[in-house]
């Protein structure tokens, strides 16, 4: 076997005092003596929930940050990194989940920023656009390397700073939660240039959430948990619930809980709704207490659907009929008042007001219920706040501090106490746990059974497949606009199963 491209050795990371001294005698540490190794060509993904040290050992390796004891080898040579720029000149590339890059610059300039080639002491640009333009193409995209960075997508420009990364001749690249934003089809292709840039030689490290994503990409899976290293599972040893208990200590079936019992009483119809003219009806109904499963590719229809349900959305044709009453068209603040709720998959952007304490958000969609006389009353907001904080454990210094500077878990727990505040019958939950970590998922899943339990019924998009059959009690399965196919719970509701409704006719 040859000898790794990369080894980190016993690296640890103490907590800091007041005085900016590494407190050497605690027993809590950032990271506690990690191991990490890569080979050549390897896709290493790492895991663990946040706050085990993921993010602190890559900023360590990507000279962000130093460590405070261990070792760094690269081919078996003991190196140091002061900085970021002598872990790149050492071919280390770090692609950060916000992507970063200058919009209002085009790709060859993003690309050489700040070490621009030229020639006889002027700034070259002719080579540098041709130089861009090498790396776009060795990277199978003919993109324009004059083209405006803000006009790209999200999966154009993480492919510029691929080319950015691969600029550098860089070795080793740490990607972080780099699907995050993607869609399926860009999922492909970023997967395909991993591949690409792997049969070179390069070593990648692959940090993510997704368990889907582990097989189809990665070589070898490292575990961390609280600033340790677990342990390495090769991708013929990798088993969900196996990697679960290596990140958090528990089992896969501590993950979907199920202590709900739906009832024969239907809460909701959608009776031939048409999302559009060229689309076929959809016939769905929901029970009380049940949690009815979504499924289907980005872009089949999930999304437009509850959007139609819940007013946001116009539709072709069809009526919605809820508790025995049409309410066909109504809008979304009608239906509130009616109990009925939708929690965006989108928190950043429609779900939360960042600039907002978490009272303010937590109570934004109820202040009927703490308003006297038409004004707020602030007694009644910071009793409300302070409740459903507790009671669904919001990690945070006060009620008063910005949802915004709180973690994902946190962040999507304010969307569910926004949202259960209004005493909802009917919840409808588009990716309800995306972007959290494993642990958080956990624990949204356990809020989840536990509404539908108080007799709620629940619709739940999700593209995770282990969390739709899970969570679920019947599956609808979405293609192209419709449904295509109704799967109860029982021997049927499995991977294989759904895969293969969703994936019929795919090219």
């Amino acid at each position: 076997m040859n000898a790794p491209l990369l080894q980190m050795k016993n690296i640890t990371k103490f907590i800091y005092g007041t005085d900016g001294k590494p407190i050497k005698n605690s027993d809590v540490k950032i990271l506690r003596s990690v191991n990490f190794e890569l080979l050549a060509g390897e896709v290493h993904v790492l895991v663990g929930e946040n706050g085990a040290g993921k993010s602190t050992l890559m900023k360590i390796l990507g000279g962000l940050i130093p460590p405070d004891e261990g070792q760094i080898f690269l081919k078996g040579r003991a190196v140091e990194f002061h900085n970021a720029r002598t872990a790149r000149t050492n071919g280390i590339a770090f692609i950060h989940q916000e992507l970063n890059l200058c919009s209002n610059l085009d790709i060859a300039h993003n690309i050489f920023l700040g070490r621009e080639p030229t020639k006889h002491g002027f700034r070259d640009k002719e080579t540098m656009y041709i130089k861009s333009k090498e790396l776009l193409q060795s990277l199978s995209t003919d993109i324009n390397p004059s083209t405006l960075v803000g006009r790209l997508s999200t999966a154009q420009q993480q492919i510029v700073e691929i080319a950015k990364a691969l600029s550098y001749d860089s070795k080793i690249v740490i990607m972080d939660e780099p699907t995050a934003s993607l869609t399926a089809r860009e999922i492909a292709i970023l997967f395909d240039l991993i591949r690409k840039m792997s049969s070179k030689g390069i070593g990648i490290i692959y940090i993510s959430h997704r368990f889907e994503e582990f097989r189809e990409i990665g070589d070898r899976l490292s575990v961390l948990r609280d600033g340790q290293y677990i342990g390495t599972l090769s991708m013929d040893e990798f088993k969900p619930d196996k990697v679960i208990q290596m990140m958090v200590g528990r089992t896969i079936n501590e993950f979907f809980p199920s202590s709900h019992i739906p009832t024969d009483e239907v809460i909701l119809r959608v009776i031939g709704l048409k999302l559009t003219s060229k689309t076929k009806p959809i016939n769905i109904m929901v029970r009380k207490g049940e949690i009815l499963g979504i499924g289907g590719l980005v872009g089949s229809g999930r999304t437009e659907l509850a959007k139609s349900i819940f007013g946001i959305r116009d539709f072709e044709d069809g009526n919605v009929e809820y508790q025995g009453k049409n309410i066909t068209r109504k809008k979304p603040y009608q239906l509130i008042d009616e109990g009925i709720a939708y929690l965006t998959e989108d928190r950043k952007q429609e779900g939360l007001i960042s600039e907002m304490t978490i009272r303010e958000n937590l109570t934004l969609s109820s202040l009927k219920k703490v308003s006297r006389v038409g004004l707020i009353s602030p007694s009644r907001e910071h009793e409300t706040a302070n409740r459903l904080t507790k009671e669904l454990s919001i990690v945070a210094r006060s009620i008063e501090q910005l949802v915004g500077t709180l973690s994902g878990g946190n962040q999507q727990r304010c969307v569910f106490g926004k949202w259960l505040n209004t005493d909802p019958k009917l919840l409808i939950l588009d990716e309800p746990t995306r972007g959290i970590d494993i642990n958080a998922k956990a624990e949204i899943h356990k809020i989840i059974d536990d509404i539908a339990a108080s007799g709620v019924a629940v619709i739940m998009i999700s593209s995770e497949l282990p969390e739709l059959i899970g969570m679920s009690d019947r599956i609808y399965i979405m293609r192209t606009g419709s449904v295509i196919a109704e799967v109860q719970k029982g021997p049927e509701m499995t991977q294989e199963r759904i895969i293969e409704y969703i994936c019929a006719g795919c090219p």
